[in-house]
């Protein structure tokens, strides 16, 4: 397949920004191979390099002066954005990449900044270049993730099928420096297993 270049950007933090362009990219490289993908971290934050200084990941972390070095050397990019951008950055994120994925929680604060950035989306005339997704889902019985999914799409919004659901093997495994899989966890497993279905819908997308 084609070389993809995958964006991921929020408008609220503590949204799974970085856990998702960690997981997105740690999917890519399991599928494709260790060499196949660059992570680019354009937060001023650095929580994407932070991540790889604790540990290993199975693919390239670079800031973003240093990605021209690293760029030439990978078929697929994923890039972890700083927050909130504007709305020439939103221009900028989806024209130069082939997906951005906008990730959000199901609690009202987050679904009202999300909002935010589709109605910047759509002004610019890009309904069809991103897709939001769905993290911290919490457990059943709890009603909010549900609940979230069905306004989200009764608004119209492009949403991944599959959903991340709430877990503390991320931050252990950010706390590690790897990704969530090789946590000697079950529970972290299935947290794997939902970001590789958010994977699949990806490159089938």
């Amino acid at each position: 397949m084609r070389g993809m270049d995958i964006t991921v950007t929020s408008h609220k933090g503590g949204v799974g920004k970085t856990v998702t362009a960690i997981h997105l990219a740690a999917y890519l490289s399991l599928v494709f191979g260790e060499s196949s993908t660059l992570l680019v971290d354009g937060d001023p934050n650095r929580s994407a390099l932070e991540w790889a200084s604790r540990g290993r990941l199975p693919f390239v972390v670079a800031s973003q002066y240093q990605a021209p070095k690293y760029l030439r050397d990978h078929e697929h990019v994923v890039i972890d954005t700083q927050g909130r951008p504007n709305r020439r950055d939103l221009e900028e994120l989806v024209e130069g990449c082939d997906l951005l994925v906008v990730p959000t929680t199901p609690d009202a604060l987050a679904l009202q900044a999300l909002m935010l950035t589709i109605e910047e989306l759509e002004a610019l005339g890009e309904p069809e270049g991103y897709k939001v997704l769905l993290t911290s889902v919490p457990p059943w019985p709890v009603r909010s993730g549900r609940e979230a999914r069905r306004a989200l799409k009764e608004a119209g919004v492009p949403l991944f099928a599959g959903e991340i659901r709430r877990r503390e093997a991320f931050q252990k495994a950010a706390n590690e420096g790897v990704p969530v899989y090789e946590l000697k966890d079950r529970r972290a497993h299935q947290g794997w297993e939902d970001y590789e279905k958010i994977g699949r819908e990806m490159v089938g997308a």
